[in-house]
């Protein structure tokens, strides 16, 4: 071409959940039966769906309006019920014309980053979601700028390094949130959130809160949305109904833009995210007016409460088959569904291997080590020896070394055995 197509933000682009599963693929076709523990799909792994759910849906897709456009903003009747439903939370009141849908919450992450000013830039917590990160740093190829989330401390955030980030880098203009968190299964305490809060109002910032996993929490750690405690601070709340109906499947998410007269940029700000939806014409229209009918629906607090029993389970579960092995730094998980394990440091080196008897396998996990990360080198000879797909945690950013696994698998059996296997391979290649 007579020049570059593209600008070199780009490379900031990494998705190492769907990444590996390229290499699973290559590992099955050489005969490895591959079990995914990489994506976050509860229908993928066994999750029925509630019949009661199922027949709203039925009976949507005999209404001709369904198949139609919608209004830009979203469907009008739904964009009222989801303000009402914020509004009875307490905090920070909305109306219909603050709730903006998307094509899922991956839709909204990349329009919220791309309309903030190249030079500015927004601070996240680490280990980070892949989707937050690679979108902000994209825009104007500066090195990702974070926070840490410490594993032992239950993954709560470093408070103070936030601030003196905040304090120091006069181009940050706004705090992103994953909450419940993605990739650890932390829920962040109330106090945390205040004090988050807290250093956006002192410092003039914005935060952005993901909120895709806020009615799945567990093991005492209660629903916590931002909107209860943002008090006047502009924010953004991203929701959405694929990991709750679930329904992944479905594409539909939505921002609550929360405060967004109460300062001039934001509110322009908030002006470009909608006209930029309005270049889309409107997303999809089946799944927003499902959401009435479905959340509205006098059987779903039970549906919510029932889901977030059977993952407090499991997270016990996970938390079981790993506390116990030396060399390891685990916390028992309180939202979500995810459970990041880390190597305490020193524990991998580049010479640690598990035994791969297919030949072909292991001649490709000798290859694909070479040069890598410490954690990726273990999740390769993982998939090579035992066939579990699971998702290092070089892959969110982060100088810990570790991986992520879900705990979705809907069959009591698989689901165990699986771990007991990670479990094994853990130890053995930390022995070796």
């Amino acid at each position: 071409m007579r020049t570059r197509i593209v600008h070199e933000g780009v490379k900031h682009l990494e998705y190492e959940i769907r990444k590996i599963v390229e290499i699973g693929l290559q590992m099955e076709t050489l005969g490895v039966d591959m079990r995914w523990e990489n994506i976050g799909d509860p229908v993928a792994m066994g999750e029925k769906i509630e019949p009661w759910i199922a027949e709203i849906i039925h009976e949507l897709v005999n209404q001709d309006k369904s198949w139609a456009y919608c209004p830009s903003k979203g469907v009008n009747e739904t964009r009222e019920f989801i303000a009402s439903e914020v509004n009875k939370r307490g905090g920070a009141q909305v109306c219909a014309d603050d709730i903006l849908f998307f094509n899922g919450i991956a839709d909204a992450v990349d329009k919220v980053y791309d309309l903030v000013h190249k030079d500015n830039r927004i601070i996240m917590a680490s280990p980070s979601y892949p989707t937050h990160s690679s979108n902000e740093a994209k825009r104007g190829d500066y090195p990702r700028v974070y926070f840490r989330l410490d594993p032992r401390n239950n993954w709560q955030p470093d408070l103070e390094e936030l601030e003196n980030k905040v304090k120091y880098n006069p181009q940050i203009i706004g705090i992103g949130l994953v909450h419940p968190d993605n990739p650890t299964g932390m829920v962040y305490s109330k106090d945390a959130l205040t004090e988050i809060v807290r250093i956006a109002r002192e410092h003039n910032l914005f935060v952005i809160c993901d909120e895709i996993y806020a009615h799945i929490t567990f093991n005492g750690a209660p629903v916590l949305h931002l909107s209860t405690v943002i008090e006047d601070v502009p924010a953004l709340s991203l929701r959405g109904i694929s990991k709750e109906y679930p329904w992944p499947g479905s594409r539909c998410g939505w921002i609550e833009m929360l405060n967004r007269h109460k300062d001039p940029d934001f509110s322009e700000y908030c002006r470009a995210l909608v006209n930029a939806k309005m270049m889309e014409v409107c997303s999809t229209t089946l799944p927003q007016m499902s959401i009435p009918l479905v959340m509205g629906n006098p059987l779903y607090p039970e549906h919510l409460k029932t889901r977030a029993a059977i993952f407090e389970k499991r997270a016990q579960e996970t938390y079981d088959a790993f506390k116990d092995i030396p060399g390891v730094i685990v916390n028992r998980t309180s939202g979500a569904f995810y459970f990041s394990l880390v190597f305490k440091k020193g524990a991998l080196t580049d010479k640690q291997t598990l035994p791969i008897k297919n030949t072909e396998v292991k001649s490709m996990v000798e290859k694909l080590v070479e040069g890598v990360p410490n954690d990726k080198r273990f999740v390769y000879y993982l998939m090579g020896a035992e066939g579990i797909c699971v998702t290092p945690l070089c892959g969110f950013f982060t100088d810990l070394e570790g991986f992520r696994i879900t705990y979705l698998q809907a069959d009591d059996g698989i689901r165990r055995n699986t771990l007991s296997r990670i479990a094994d391979a853990v130890k053995r290649y930390l022995g070796s």
